[in-house]
């Protein structure tokens, strides 16, 4: 009964206040390991400066569509019509993943209702037949392409305008 009660009055667990700053040392310093591993990645591929910026800035572009299942397929394919790197177009899709589709996508159709105006808005059960859900899926979808086009494009652009900089100032940096 002894060992029951002296449970009972135990404080609560508290980690040590040192522990929590090196668990943050730890996660910050496997970051940045990480992410000089992608950098040294970056740096390692195949082809001209050109051709690596090609293919990020093919991969970004259709990485920006909501074409679920098929952005790395365009991607290649686009990267095969710039002569880009395809290896960096399949991983310039990767903007678009779990944690960007709603925001990214969310973006890309506001921008699109900018330019075109607002879409129809939901008109009721009518719209129930075939008529009516193709016409309100292709308000909403000409909206969803039109600002995935231009957002595609600046990201796509700045991307790889970006990664050719980084690439041409790595290179003077290791040569002189």
């Amino acid at each position: 009964m002894a060992a029951i009660v002296s449970v009972a009055f135990m404080p609560p667990f508290q980690p040590h206040a040192s522990s929590l700053p090196a668990l943050l040392q730890r996660l910050l310093l496997g970051l940045a390991r990480r992410a000089r591993g992608l950098l040294a990645w970056l740096w390692a591929q195949e082809g001209s400066h050109g051709q690596r910026a090609r293919g990020l800035a093919a991969g970004i572009f259709c990485g920006c569509f909501p074409f679920f299942g098929l952005q790395t397929l365009l991607g290649v394919a686009l990267a095969s019509l710039v002569r880009g790197n395809h290896l960096l177009a399949a991983a310039g899709t990767w903007v678009s993943n779990p944690f960007t589709y709603v925001p990214l996508y969310w973006f890309n159709y506001q921008l699109g209702c900018w330019l075109m105006g607002p879409a129809n808005g939901w008109p009721g059960l009518a719209a129930l037949r075939a008529d009516g859900v193709r016409d309100l899926g292709w308000s909403v979808a000409s909206r969803l392409l039109l600002g995935s086009t231009l957002v595609g494009l600046a990201a796509s652009a700045a991307g790889g305008g970006l990664y050719w900089l980084w690439l041409e100032r790595e290179q003077r940096r290791t040569e002189g």
